[in-house]
Parts: C-alpha cells; sequence; structure tokens
C-alpha cells in the first residue's frame, strides 16, 4: 500500500468519530475568546493521542507531536462561531440562540483534530515536529493577536512552514490553491467629523456635518475609480453614516463607518492617505470647527501564499485527491487573521479552500447562473456544509499537506 492509500482508508476510518464531534460543536457554537469547551474538549482529545497540550490567548490550544529530527510543520484550525441565528434545520442545529458556526470553524477543527490523530497513530512514515494549533476569535480579527500576544511565538518549537484551510461554497470534493495572494487585507475605519449644531430653521447658524458627511461619501468614491490603477483590486465601502435623531435639529457631529480591502499593501497604505485627505479637505471646506477623528478597527493582514510552498501542496493534493479534484482558485476577497502567526515566525506559509456544496447542486447553479441565489455563502444562517464527502476532504488535506514537509512526499 503507497502512502497515499494509506491517507485514504486511514482518514476514511476516522470519520466514525469525527462526524458525532462535528455534530457536537455545531450543536453547541461559542463566540470567540468563550470557546471553553470547544478549547476544553481539543485539549483533551490531543493529550489522549500523546500530544504535550500547551494554552495560549485563554481558549487557543496548541498540541506538539515531536517524532525524531525534520521539519517542523504548524497546522492551524479556527474555533469561533458567530452571532448568527442559525435556519439550516438540520438535526445539528445550534441549541444556542443567536448565535451558529455560520462560516464552517466547527469542521475546520475536526478535521485538524482527524489529521493530528491520524500523524500521531502513523509516526512510522513520518519524522519532524507537528504542531496543531486550534486558534479562538477569528471572526473579530483577534484571536492570533491574543496567543501572540501571550508568548506563543516563545512557548512552541517555531516552525518552518504554517498551513491553514477554509470550507468554501464551492463544489464539494474540490480544492483551491493559489500562489501569492489569496485573501486580501481588510480594515475598518470610524471616521467622526464635526460641525456646529443649530435649528432646522436657522441653517445659518451651523456647520451641517450632515452634508459635510455626504459629500465625503461622493468624493471618497474617487478613491477607487481615479486613483487606482485600472485592473488592480481594491474595495472601499461606505457601510454606515449616521447623524442626528430629529427632523429639525442639525446636529453637531457625523460618523461614517467604512471598510476596506486589497490585495496590494502599496495600495492599501495610498488608499488611506486619500481618506484621511479627502475627508481632512472636505472639513476645511466647510468650514468645520474641530479636525476630524479617525480609529482603525477590525483590521485583518493579507493572507499571500509563498509560491514554493503553495507548489508543494498543490502537488501533495494532486496526487492525494487526484487532478480533477485540484483547482487554482482566485483570490477571494474575504480577509482572516491566520497569517500574524506565521508571519510574527518570519516563515512561509499555505492557505487553501476546500469545497463543501453537493457536486450536482453546485454544478446546476453554475449552469444556471444563479450561484448567488441558490448557493447560501458563509456568515449566512442557511449555509451548512455537505458533511460528506467535505469532512473526510479537509482531514485528508490536512494531513496531505503536513506529509508534504514532515515526509517530503505523499
Amino acid at each position: 500500500m503507497d502512502m497515499t492509500d494509506q491517507l485514504t482508508g486511514g482518514i476514511g476510518q476516522e470519520l466514525s468519530w469525527q462526524i458525532p464531534l462535528y455534530e457536537q460543536f455545531h450543536r453547541h457554537p461559542e463566540l470567540g475568546l468563550s470557546e471553553h469547551e470547544t478549547s476544553a474538549a481539543v485539549a483533551a482529545k490531543l493529550a489522549g493521542w500523546g500530544y504535550d497540550v500547551r494554552h495560549f490567548g485563554g481558549t487557543g490550544v496548541v498540541g506538539v507531536l515531536a517524532h525524531g529530527a525534520g521539519s517542523c510543520v504548524l497546522a492551524r484550525a479556527d474555533m469561533d462561531a458567530l452571532p448568527v441565528t442559525e435556519a439550516t434545520g438540520a438535526t445539528y442545529a445550534s441549541s444556542i440562540p443567536g448565535v451558529m458556526h455560520a462560516c464552517a470553524h466547527d469542521m475546520h477543527v475536526v478535521a485538524l483534530l482527524g489529521a493530528a490523530k491520524y500523524l500521531a497513530e502513523h509516526r512510522d512514515i513520518w519524522q519532524g515536529t507537528y504542531v496543531a494549533l486550534f486558534q479562538p476569535a477569528e471572526e473579530t480579527a483577534a484571536g492570533s493577536q491574543a496567543m501572540l500576544d501571550d508568548g506563543l511565538a516563545a512557548g512552541i518549537p517555531r516552525p518552518d512552514i504554517a498551513l491553514a484551510q477554509h470550507v468554501m461554497p464551492t463544489e464539494a470534493g474540490t480544492i483551491g490553491t493559489t500562489p501569492g495572494p489569496v485573501l486580501s487585507a481588510g480594515d475598518s475605519v470610524r471616521i467622526t467629523v464635526h460641525g456646529r449644531g443649530a435649528h432646522g430653521s436657522m441653517p445659518h447658524k451651523s456647520v451641517d456635518p450632515v452634508v459635510l458627511a455626504a459629500s465625503i461619501v461622493l468624493r471618497l468614491q474617487t478613491v477607487v475609480s481615479r486613483e487606482t490603477l485600472p485592473g488592480e483590486f481594491a474595495v472601499l465601502t461606505v457601510g454606515s453614516v449616521s447623524a442626528g435623531a430629529t427632523a429639525n435639529i442639525i446636529p453637531d457631529r457625523a460618523e461614517l463607518l467604512l471598510n476596506l480591502r486589497t490585495y496590494d499593501l502599496a495600495i492599501r497604505s495610498h488608499m488611506i492617505a486619500a481618506i484621511e485627505r479627502i475627508v481632512r479637505g472636505e472639513c476645511a471646506a466647510a468650514g468645520s470647527p474641530q479636525e476630524p477623528e479617525f480609529e482603525y478597527y477590525d483590521q485583518y493582514p493579507l493572507t499571500s501564499n509563498d509560491p514554493q510552498a503553495n507548489a508543494r501542496v498543490t502537488a501533495a493534493f494532486t496526487n492525494a485527491f487526484g487532478a480533477d479534484a485540484v483547482y487554482r482558485t482566485a483570490p477571494q476577497t474575504a480577509s482572516e487573521d491566520f497569517s500574524r502567526i506565521p508571519d510574527a515566525f518570519g516563515i512561509p506559509y499555505v492557505y487553501w479552500v476546500v469545497g463543501s456544496v453537493p457536486q450536482a447542486a453546485y454544478r446546476r447553479a453554475v449552469a444556471n447562473g444563479t450561484v448567488d441565489a441558490d448557493i447560501p455563502a458563509n456568515h449566512s444562517p442557511s449555509f451548512l456544509p455537505a458533511v460528506d464527502p467535505t469532512l473526510g476532504v479537509a482531514t485528508r488535506a490536512q494531513a496531505a499537506a503536513a506529509l508534504a514537509f514532515l515526509a517530503g512526499t505523499v
């Protein structure tokens, strides 16, 4: 039996415990930095398989399995749920009102546990060190930094490569990889502009922040349309504008909430500078009595795969799943905080996507041009991965990617 056959057969046998555990996690979701039951269950599993279990960032869990000389591979799964009310109708639907695993982090956890168990029980086919990292609070961009702030970089063996994956609403049984940017950098900005309040019957006594905010919203549209090279990716969304409370009072301030998405850090820097320039300029033109205020929050780093490491992982997936199952994915406009961990170590990383929609349903939606209408996306209250084959594929993918560095081949 070659390694690919052994991997396929061994992982397939693990679903008997993985599926009930996945349903347990899905039924009992926990929000970021409150993943106490999930964290305890993960730690117990890892300890039972012989891992050295360590804790960082409150609910973060790391299992270290050292097995001779060789590379050190870090594989990461996120654990937190979302403040979403589930509408899937699944028999194992969330039992927690207003909280749901709407982004498949429960599946990420169980898939990584499956790979961790497989590697613990098949040490004859690899050597080196395997680090299974279970991260809290990805949805708020706080979890990876919380683990780093709690000493992660000094508290585990230094990895040579980091790996992560995400279940997406693409065709089940497929895996998408790409060199370079795979997830965008994301930044949210809260901007407060100041005016001078007055009664609506005496507008001449005011500096109207509502009009000021409207001017800013219109002018901000030119950051992408007129200041970004055509063909380069950039998104600037004004998601909220708020000011005042009554019809006949001109308020003294307005608040705008912006969101930026970029694949290029130079473009990101230019956009931030342009936003501040435009806002300050409009405030000056309006005669604003006070400088505007900028607060940056929910900031996600760029996720950009190392080309050589990505090629190695892609070859491992092609060997394990067949060429028809592996494709080059387009960069996603979503964002995530995984890359802070490998960046803290100064190491390369690979991040890939795993499909979760039954083949017939997905291909029918593609043929009809109704993917957006018919296929619930991540964060939707109706998002629910097809357990078969998604869980098995995600588990095998974690194991195959790790073995590409621990054993040299799969």
